[in-house]
């Protein structure tokens, strides 16, 4: 039997099989980054809205021509009463929305939506919105129910507004998406008429071109449902791996929806919505970003966008960090940074989120390819195991044990990798399938209300 196959087999039961280390404990210091928080499962079900979908800007790209975009975001969780939050962050001038509609695709990522389902989206009442740099705005609710791991789609005419994006190399199944028309307002049509399929354009890099753009969306970067069919969110704030950078092979998906179809699984009452608060390029310390001195390819650092993207979040209940990679690796623009430097980023995080009472899940660094001796490799190993031993995080998963490959260690297993930085979809489904579901409250045999103050355990495969 290969590493592979023995690494798969290991990992293919890994929900009653996970070794719980909680013996790699250190006292809380007096900061609020270590200071328990209460038990995930003891926090009461959302009493209000809660974010079922999210793409998190990442910069500002030029200026919308005179088009609708109609972009195809997937819910995570049964969703009823429907809103949509649209933001300028990035803008140097005003956003103006003058059309907004949003309805339900007859089939998953497809343009055309069912019939009688397309409504207008309203903001206070109005059915126009202007955003002024840095403004975002929420709508008003959607008298709408979608399914889980179903579609809506939202169609917006803001022509001369500055393009707040969000771009990635897709994955296969149903990813975020856009469709650019033919020119002028059809928001409300309900056809795919001026909607085209194709070229397909992949949102590798931004474009205004008219077609099928998976991986870009415009403007919006939540899906907020009033009536959740679960107790809260689970934002997952990382880069490109979370993003689903070329998670590519079956079964198509990244790790965070492999994990909210596991999530739908269990009762509604125990069940978290999950939100994709991942950028691919994102540091997570605040430095310039090592790929584009412009700043608009891959967000502000993790640190600086924190409140945007997780804790603005309506229902947000527990956070999961993975981020790091690009700190460690540097680029043209960019340094390699040091492990304090990287820590540093990762304590205020934490601290912050827990200031508003949250937990926070960590995750260790995939291994980066790095030869064994480097200095990025030395600084990956030192944050790896501070992440595993300081007890800041309220929980840690080892992804590093789950994906290394035993003969070396600098690097992913070959064929869960698609390159030396990024898992394919096989090895998200591994990554996916390493997360407890009693981490976030779900009662399992053995494990009855979630994280307990004090515990810190580290998950390994």
């Amino acid at each position: 039997m290969t590493a592979l196959e023995l690494l798969v087999t290991r990992l293919r039961h890994l929900g009653v099989t996970l070794a719980v280390s909680l013996a790699v404990l250190v006292p809380a210091a007096a900061t609020s980054a270590s200071t328990p928080t209460a038990s995930l499962r003891a926090r009461p079900a959302a009493a209000g809205p809660a974010a079922v979908w999210e793409a998190s800007l990442e910069g500002v790209h030029g200026t919308s021509p005179n088009v609708t975009v109609r972009e195809i975001a997937r819910v995570s969780v049964d969703s009823s009463r429907i809103r949509v939050r649209l933001g300028n962050p990035f803008g140097a001038t005003p956003l103006a929305v003058r059309d907004a509609w949003i309805g339900r695709p007859i089939a998953p990522g497809l343009a055309q939506l069912v019939s009688g389902s397309n409504r207008a989206l309203t903001f206070g009442g109005a059915r126009q919105l202007t955003l002024q740099p840095g403004e975002s705005r929420l709508s008003d609710a959607v008298a709408m129910t979608v399914p889980a791991q179903q579609d809506v789609a939202v169609s917006l005419y803001a022509p001369n507004s500055p393009v707040n994006d969000h771009t990635f190399p897709p994955f296969q199944f149903d990813p975020p998406a856009s469709y650019i028309n033919t020119g002028g307002d059809t928001a409300a049509d309900t056809s795919n008429a001026s909607f085209p399929t194709t070229p397909v354009i992949s949102g590798n890099t931004p474009s205004k071109a008219s077609g099928y753009h998976p991986g870009q969306t415009w403007w919006m970067d939540l899906v907020v449902a009033d009536r959740p069919a679960a107790r809260g969110t689970l934002v997952t704030l990382g880069d490109s791996i979370t993003d689903g950078y070329h998670a590519d092979g079956p079964p198509g998906q990244r790790w965070t929806d492999l994990l909210a179809y596991r999530l739908d699984a269990v009762p509604a009452q125990d069940r978290l919505a999950v939100a994709n608060a991942g950028i691919s390029g994102n540091t997570v310390s605040n430095q310039p970003n090592p790929y584009d001195r412009t700043g608009q390819c891959c967000g502000p650092p993790a640190l600086k966008r924190l409140q945007r993207d997780v804790l603005s979040v309506p229902g947000v209940s527990a956070v999961f960090l993975l981020e790091g990679t690009n700190d460690i690796g540097g680029g043209t623009n960019a340094a390699s940074a040091s492990a304090s430097q990287v820590i540093n980023a990762m304590t205020r995080i934490v601290s912050r989120a827990h200031d508003k009472h949250l937990p926070v899940i960590g995750a260790t660094i995939l291994p980066m390819c790095e030869r064994a001796g480097s200095a990025q490799e030395k600084t990956r190993l030192a944050v790896n195991q501070w992440l595993r031993s300081s007890g800041t995080f309220d929980a840690v998963v080892d992804f590093d044990a789950v994906l290394r490959n035993p003969s070396n260690p600098t690097e992913m297993i070959p064929d869960l990798r698609h390159d030396c930085y990024h898992p394919n979809a096989a090895g998200d489904t591994l990554l996916t399938q390493a997360i407890p579901l009693w981490l976030f409250g779900v009662p399992v045999s053995g494990h009855t209300g979630g994280i307990h103050p004090g515990t810190h355990p580290v998950v390994t495969g």
